[in-house]
């Protein structure tokens, strides 16, 4: 038996252990999240904000950050990181979410959130690469960071960064500040959209169009309520369906302009990069429009359960993975260029959904 062969077990025996070890600090952390929540549920806090305002995504999300910091500080983090699967635990509950919607609504919801999707993935898209090619950042830095604001956060970024090969570093650079952004604009967004009464047809529709990950975007409806959440998870969705269109337009530019290379990307890529689990949401919906799945029965009962605890699990990981070490790495500049345009895409979203959900496709529910 050779070396090589001998080493590699111990590997993959730590990596296991590693990922059930991290598994399970998620699952307890989400248990401490949901606890959390109904100790202030009943409450009024200070300036007379009611307690249920404090939703469990905002409790999972800070108390992944606290669990993040003392994993760090007594150097345990990288043993446990490989159970920390955000993006897994998003899509199941996004998926079981579906199973609550009729089509109907989708249908109805995805006619207004395709013209927004591609009015604020174009309009934010070229004013990220505009702007970030005058503070004169790598052109795989813009690519990156452009599709990451302007359609939805860690996705996209990934998508983007292998179709313009990336260094890894501006992927995990971008990641921090999409997750540094959106947490707080999960808690800020909902506060604004109380305070100028918006509706929760048009808020959804605003956090799926301006916050960055799906998840901070379901967090942000789950805060302002029920419909607000299904407007903003379909808006937010039907942008994700142009991860696979962008990533070959990138590929294809940077492929032909950038490198000079003859090679043409296949068109399987938009298939390649397309979110899978779209479809899941879709099939569950039809579940649920056609009687398969049955409002108000205990498997519809439980079925919404579990979409709050792999939401929960989602928010508790997305504390855990942020790296604020990674902003030191890239200097300022990025972070200037991603605030902008933070700023631009949150006024440009809420004038969109206004218009479009407001009045030109209002939503009854």
């Amino acid at each position: 038996m050779s070396t090589s062969t001998v080493n590699k077990a111990p590997e993959k025996s730590n990596n296991l252990v590693g990922f059930l070890v991290g598994l399970a600090l998620v699952v307890a952390l989400a248990f401490v999240a949901r606890w959390a929540k109904y100790q202030v549920y009943g409450a009024t806090l200070p300036f007379n904000i009611p307690g249920k305002v404090l939703e469990y995504p905002i409790w999972a999300a800070l108390i992944g950050l606290v669990a993040n910091y003392l994993l760090k500080l007594f150097k345990v983090y990288d043993f446990v990181k490989p159970g920390f699967r955000t993006e897994l635990f998003l899509k199941i509950g996004l998926i079981m979410l579906g199973a609550g919607i009729s089509f109907k609504v989708i249908v109805t919801a995805a006619a207004g959130a395709i013209v927004q999707g591609v009015i604020m993935v174009s309009a934010v898209y070229f004013f990220s690469w505009w702007l970030a090619g005058k503070f004169g950042l790598p052109d795989t830095l813009r690519a990156v960071m452009s599709t990451a604001i302007s359609i939805c956060g860690v996705s996209a970024a990934i998508a983007s960064a292998g179709a313009v090969l990336a260094k890894k570093e501006e992927i995990t650079y971008v990641t921090a500040l999409v997750i540094v952004t959106a947490l707080p604009l999960m808690v800020i967004a909902p506060l604004i959209a109380q305070a100028i009464n918006l509706p929760e047809p048009v808020a959804g529709a605003w956090f799926g169009g301006n916050v960055d990950t799906t998840a901070a975007v379901v967090g942000a409806g789950t805060i302002y309520g029920e419909t607000a959440q299904k407007i903003a998870s379909i808006v937010k969705q039907t942008q994700n369906a142009l991860i696979g269109v962008v990533a070959f337009v990138l590929a294809l530019y940077f492929s032909t302009v950038v490198e000079g290379k003859k090679e043409r990307p296949s068109a399987m890529m938009i298939w390649h990069r397309f979110p899978k689990f779209v479809l899941g949401f879709i099939v569950a919906s039809l579940l649920y429009t056609f009687g398969v799945i049955v409002s108000g029965s205990d498997g519809a009962k439980a079925i919404a359960g579990m979409k709050d605890w792999f939401f929960a699990l989602a928010f508790v990981c997305m504390g855990l993975e942020l790296s604020v070490s990674e902003f030191k790495k890239m200097g300022w500049s990025p972070v200037i260029v991603y605030l902008i345009v933070t700023v631009f895409n949150t006024l440009l979203a809420l004038l969109v959904s206004w218009i479009i959900f407001g009045y030109l496709m209002p939503i009854n529910l």
